[in-house]
């Protein structure tokens, strides 16, 4: 909180312009005294309270504890004085703010017994002045009472917020390590030893032409047939790379969704029958797709995927109770809608997007079910 305008709080349940009438207030009250004398000592203690509060954000340690000693001075001397009690709102504000659990103990006690008896004090002395105001003065004391421990837990929830933040970044970042480091595995036990052996077998037949053609010969056919597997087995890990199975996809989706603190339910199976891997391929990406812009944009608390197979077509339902897409955005500009759809359409698929009480996305793609190595050889 280094900025001016942070002299407003922020998240603690109160509209900005609360806080705004709370900073203006306190010269309705000092103008209603009579002496020139008052008005202007008021004004000065209204100027220098808000002086400190801001220094009491920018400071060290050391100097919080003073700027805020003087805070709560003027703050009992408004309430004396002009019976403006408000400034304890600001201060409730800040030792929720104090991060050492002694500090801000130590401080919300002091504060609040302060506040307390400055409170009775005025009210006994001056009860016809302020009785008028009593409800405020009773919230305002609620407001002392419950609002360090509001905003401390919110300030620790952020935290969390944060960390949890960095450590989905950290994990996101160790798993394309992980990923990069089982392709070069795979790369060196796929292709290392076959191009070692092309290598070996080449200098034998550049040997052997000379002196056994045919021998060089079938070292040159041994030495093709290693290559035609190895290219074989690069492509076979490329597909797989390529391909994500929509039942593996589906647990990916669920652990996301949960961490973001969210039910999850599916029905339906995700096993789906004979299709081709590149449609399933497609599903896959688009629920995935579709899972992070629920985390993501739709402040949701359920998530429900639905999966159908039937003869002539697949439909996945992913349905959310969150806040729905804004009427002023098309559905299929931003938030990668527009990239699923066009995933969609290359397996001549189709996607419809349902907005009320929540989101809905249907995926819709034909059913072409591959044939079996029996069927195609009949």
């Amino acid at each position: 909180m280094q900025n001016w305008y942070h002299i407003i709080p922020k998240n603690t349940g109160l509209s900005t312009y609360v806080w705004i009438v709370f900073c203006l207030l306190p010269f309705f009250f000092i103008f209603r005294s009579s002496s020139m004398l008052e008005i202007t000592f008021g004004i000065f203690m209204t100027l220098l309270f808000f002086l400190s509060y801001r220094l009491s954000f920018i400071s060290n340690s050391r100097l919080v504890y003073l700027w805020v000693s003087i805070e709560m001075a003027i703050s009992l001397v408004m309430t004396f004085l002009f019976g403006y009690i408000y400034f304890a709102l600001f201060l409730a504000f800040f030792i929720g703010n104090i991060k050492h659990m002694g500090g801000f103990l130590s401080l919300y006690i002091v504060h609040l017994t302060t506040t307390v008896a400055a409170v009775t004090m005025t009210f006994i002395t001056e009860v016809d002045d302020i009785f008028p105001h009593l409800p405020f003065i009773v919230i305002t004391i609620i407001g002392v009472i419950l609002l360090p421990f509001t905003v401390r837990y919110r300030n620790q929830q952020h935290k969390l917020e944060g960390e949890l933040q960095d450590a989905n970044e950290r994990i996101s970042q160790l798993m394309v390590l992980e990923e990069r480091e089982r392709i070069a595995r795979d790369l060196h036990d796929t292709l290392g030893q076959k191009l070692s052996m092309i290598g070996l077998k080449s200098d034998l037949a550049g040997k052997l032409i000379p002196v056994k053609p045919d021998k060089a010969v079938q070292e040159v056919q041994d030495i093709r047939q290693t290559a035609r597997t190895a290219l074989k087995e690069v492509r076979e890990m490329v597909s797989d790379m390529r391909g994500t199975k929509l039942e593996d996809e589906l647990i990916r989706v669920q652990q996301i969704i949960e961490a973001a603190e969210m039910s999850f339910e599916y029905e339906g199976s995700p096993k789906l029958e004979n299709t081709p891997l590149l449609v399933e391929n497609v599903l896959s990406m688009c629920l995935k797709e579709a899972a992070t812009n629920i985390v993501k944009h739709s402040q949701a608390s359920h998530c429900k995927v639905t999966i159908t197979q039937t003869s002539t077509e697949i439909l996945v339902v992913v349905e959310d109770n969150g806040r729905g897409l804004p009427e002023n955005i098309e559905p299929f500009k931003g938030n990668g809608m527009q990239g699923m759809r066009e995933r969609l359409e290359f397996v001549n698929g189709s996607l419809e997007i349902y907005s009320s009480h929540g989101t809905t996305l249907r995926l819709h793609v034909p059913n072409i079910i591959k044939q079996s190595n029996k069927e195609e050889s009949v």
